[in-house]
């Protein structure tokens, strides 16, 4: 049974037209509906020509967001030796070696946004799979979590890196900043998450990769965006 649209949605929605909208217009249109009494973020939903059962159509992959999430990220960090220290000067919120497996693997703490995690490690880190795959945080070397330069790896997922792959449907669902940014800011982001599905496409997608792009704060109607548009965009002049 379908849930009734509430009286603060119905009144958005009344502002949403039924036509792709151009970039700048879309984002602007996703700040004036984003009336929630919290902080929401921007959001896309981003539906590809793939079919991700097979395994030249899957995209997994991580994106850059030039004027970052507008949120804080929890990283933490599993490794070893020298490794350790080097996660906790780089300021991982978290760090550990066999010890902090275990407290995952109770689930007595899950309380981080990223794992990252040393390649000798990962033996140990696989049991991990089962608890941590559902949840997206599950280390992985196309995720770029998987890595023993943990500096810079922690330096870039809290400056504003993220990791997305694209669902059993094939559409990407990715938050690309708050809808507090200005609207040229979330531009930015977008068209960076663009530029990266599109270096990223799986050898295996036939056909017209892009079918649709839509845009909405975390509590607010979807926005179609003009594919066109966005992808005729050059990141290098907006920025």
């Amino acid at each position: 049974m379908s849930r009734k649209m509430s009286r603060r949605m119905q009144e958005l929605v009344k502002k949403v037209e039924d036509r792709p909208y151009e970039p700048i217009e879309a984002l602007n249109l996703l700040k004036e509906t984003a009336t929630a009494k919290f902080s929401e973020s921007a959001e896309s939903h981003i539906r590809l020509g793939i079919d991700p059962k097979y395994t030249d159509q899957q995209l997994r992959t991580t994106v850059a967001l030039p004027k970052g999430t507008g949120q804080e990220v929890r990283v933490a960090v599993i490794a070893r030796g020298e490794k350790v220290s080097e996660a906790s000067e780089a300021g991982a919120d978290l760090v550990g070696s066999e010890e902090l497996i275990a407290e995952i693997q109770k689930e007595q703490n899950l309380d981080f946004d990223v794992l990252i995690a040393t390649p000798d490690v990962m033996p140990q880190v696989a049991k991990l799979g089962r608890l941590l795959g559902p949840r997206g945080l599950m280390p992985s070397p196309k995720g770029g979590t998987v890595t023993f330069d943990i500096a810079q790896a922690i330096t870039e997922f809290k400056a504003g890196k993220l990791e997305f792959r694209a669902d059993r449907t094939g559409i990407v669902h990715v938050m690309f900043g708050k809808a507090t940014f200005e609207a040229e800011d979330l531009l930015i982001n977008l068209k960076a998450l663009q530029e990266c599905i599109d270096r990223n496409r799986p050898s295996g997608a036939k056909g017209r990769y892009w079918r649709s792009v839509c845009i909405s704060a975390t509590m607010g109607p979807s926005i179609q965006v003009d594919i066109s548009a966005l992808r005729d965009l050059k990141l290098a002049e907006l920025s």
